[in-house]
């Protein structure tokens, strides 16, 4: 195969009437594709290159690739992959699609989607909800789930060898100053080998695998009304193998650096709400801060290049840059307990307060609701018998927080615990781990008459509690005036109830 060769599969899928069409066909390039889109199919094709991961530079090859693809694609997104197709020379020498005769290139064929439904367009309209993340984050626990084991792998050394092309990839710009790259290095250094041994437990444990590698806004769509993972690197099982919880960081710094901090949170917060994976909970920080690095140095580096748009890419290198470094602060380990009767807006509130606590992705957020339903093997959403709530059931919900919360402390995270709390001893129980740590606790009680509570409870569509009305009667028939936590009226917006807590914890 000749790059004539290449050229003459690239106007072949650029010609209109190669598709039966009469308008012209849209090219979009990647540094290492070109996806031609022809009426309602896509046909992507691997560019003739060698690079240090990536070596399309023989037909064969890239034939492979594509047939790889296909393999790790089609099963995340069986509605989009649809088959590879070869592209021959006939008799006369032209290109065309054939199962027959020496192979000069290769494409996948795709069904063409709406690019309106890329996730990072999603984003940039403000049409993300917390239903279709909560979706996305299950979605993945699925994939890592399924996705094959790594076996002898270094969790730890994995990681090192990501900082090793970081540096190496920052050596080549500009745009940094040698003492602040340095510094960086250093501080990256430092925050891995305080990890070190927990990222060696996580790949012993089996929690390496072969993921997506590229788990980026972009390459996630709505297909069906159901989110799809797909575009994964096939073209590297290196780089693709890693520890599961780095495979999400890149979604997590994704969304933090596009300003989607609340979605950043929710879809941590409901991963490891589905996984067992509480203990890397602290890792994530690094993790993320590792994935800006990888994008301030590939964008830098484009920069030195660049002949258009070189001032923007430099500024974006330069923040990624710095969310990187923002993101290996440290920060005080804290708990915010929030309790209140049914309807008081425990859920809502956490939900809005967690992004704001501590380092990105923000604070863990321990929920009865969510406890009582992963210890009977349900969705959230599921309601649960009455049995479910017996007294000995609830103190194993409660304590099973407490455990939760004390292992994110113990690691110098933050926790924000919700449930009623209405009982003196679980509300002292929730309070040990903080006290015995001597970590700041913030014991609040959202207030609200009886008629709000009321309101609220009674208007419940899809939610993790299975309270109703007759269960607040019960709560408030038991109602006692001992409550020694900082009482804040949960009549008020959420938004002003959140800067109040804020406010509180900040003055301490």
């Amino acid at each position: 195969m000749t790059v004539d060769d290449q050229r003459a599969a690239i106007a072949f899928l650029s010609d209109p009437k190669s598709h039966g069409l009469d308008r012209p066909i849209e090219v979009i390039e990647t540094h290492i594709s070109r996806i031609f889109l022809a009426g309602e199919r896509a046909y992507k094709m691997k560019k003739a290159v060698k690079l240090p991961y990536v070596d399309f530079s023989t037909a064969p090859l890239r034939l492979n690739a594509c047939r790889k693809e296909l393999e790790l694609n089609g099963a995340t997104a069986p509605g989009i992959y649809i088959g590879v197709k070869r592209l021959v020379k006939n008799k006369s020498g032209a290109v065309c699609f054939a199962e027959d005769g020496e192979c000069i290139d290769a494409v996948v064929e795709m069904v063409r989607f709406d690019q309106d439904l890329l996730f990072d367009r999603l984003a940039a309209a403000n049409k993300l909800t917390d239903e279709l993340m909560t979706s996305t984050a299950r979605m993945i626990v699925s994939f890592h789930q399924e996705a094959v084991v790594a076996q002898g792998v270094d969790g730890a050394r994995q990681m090192e060898a990501v900082l090793d092309i970081n540096d190496a990839g920052f050596a080549t710009s500009t745009l940094f100053a040698k003492h602040e790259l340095a510094s960086f290095s250093r501080l990256f250094r430092d925050t891995l080998q305080r990890h070190a041994e927990r990222l060696r437990e996580r790949s012993a444990a089996g929690k390496v695998r072969r993921c997506h590698g590229d788990l980026h806004l972009r390459n996630i769509c709505l297909l069906d009304g159901q989110p799809r993972l797909f575009d994964c690197i096939e073209f590297n099982d290196e780089i693709a193998t890693v520890d599961v919880l780095y495979d999400l960081a890149f979604l997590l710094m994704d969304l933090w650096y596009e300003g989607h901090q609340h979605y950043a949170n929710l879809v941590a917060n409901r991963y490891f709400d589905d996984s067992d994976n509480e203990e890397g909970f602290v890792l994530m920080p690094f993790l993320l801060a590792v994935r800006a690095a990888v994008r301030a140095h590939v964008i830098a580096t484009q920069a030195e290049t660049a002949t258009a748009d070189k001032d923007e890419l430099r500024a974006e290198a330069r923040r990624y840059f710095e969310l990187a470094k923002g993101l290996l602060e440290t920060r005080a380990p804290r708990l915010i307990a929030l309790g209140g009767l049914s309807g008081s807006g425990k859920t809502t509130v956490a939900e809005a307060l967690a992004a704001d606590i501590g380092a990105p992705p923000g604070a863990r957020i321990v929920e009865s609701d969510r406890v009582r339903k992963a210890m009977h093997g349900v969705p959230a959403e599921t309601r649960l018998p009455k049995a479910a709530y017996r007294p000995e059931i609830s103190t194993r919900v409660y304590a099973e927080m407490v455990l939760r919360a004390d292992i994110i402390l113990a690691d110098g995270g933050c926790v924000v615990a919700n449930a009623v709390f209405d009982d003196l001893d679980h509300r002292n129980a929730i309070e040990t781990p903080a006290r015995h740590r001597n970590i700041q606790f913030d014991g609040l009680w959202l207030d609200a008459d009886p008629a709000l509570l009321w309101q609220r409870v009674s208007g419940r569509q899809s939610s993790p509690s299975d309270a109703n009305v007759e269960v607040l009667e019960m709560q408030l028939a038991r109602r006692s005036s001992n409550m020694t936590w900082h009482k804040i009226d949960a009549h008020q917006d959420v938004k002003v109830i959140c800067r109040e807590i804020l406010a509180r914890s900040a003055s301490k």
